[in-house]
């Protein structure tokens, strides 16, 4: 499948590796998040259980739309967690069940992809891809957001 959105080979094939880089880490956070939403204990367990669910449902929402954009820049996503579990920036987690220590994971989390997304950023608008450009405007201003909240919860 070649790219019919007129961007530069080359850059295609690189950008598409930082893609499924940022796929495979977003579904291991997806995955680390899913958890803590089951497992989460303790006093404000009510409050993160709820807060937890929305942000695996946005992730895998991102997930998707990751997957689609390599669709569309005229590559094949990676698609198993052989695959993830080889390239993920973002470590499984288990047996995390601590509020505070949930959220603090998350935080973590968040600092890997905004990394990742940061920098996919910076090559897309180099190149004038404004389709990447946009897709993570969009995810790294909803992820600030969810950082000043989580942070605000550890009175950070």
């Amino acid at each position: 499948m070649g790219n019919h959105i007129g961007l530069n080979d080359e850059y295609t094939k690189q950008i598409t590796e930082h893609l499924n880089l940022l796929l495979a880490s977003s579904q291991q956070f997806y995955m680390n998040v899913r958890g803590y939403h089951w497992n989460v204990t303790g006093e404000h367990f009510f409050e993160l259980h709820v807060k937890f669910e929305e942000l695996y449902n946005e992730l895998i929402l991102q997930i998707d739309e990751i997957a689609e954009r390599i669709l569309t820049l005229g590559k094949t996503p990676l698609h198993t967690y052989a695959d993830y579990g080889e390239i993920s920036v973002i470590e499984q987690t288990k047996d995390v069940t601590g509020g505070k220590d949930c959220v603090k994971q998350i935080l973590a989390g968040f600092d890997q992809l905004l990394g990742l997304e940061r920098k996919i950023l910076s090559a897309a608008s180099e190149e004038g891809d404004e389709g990447t450009v946009d897709q993570m405007t969009g995810y790294i201003s909803a992820q600030e957001k969810h950082v000043w909240m989580y942070s605000a919860f550890l009175g950070k």
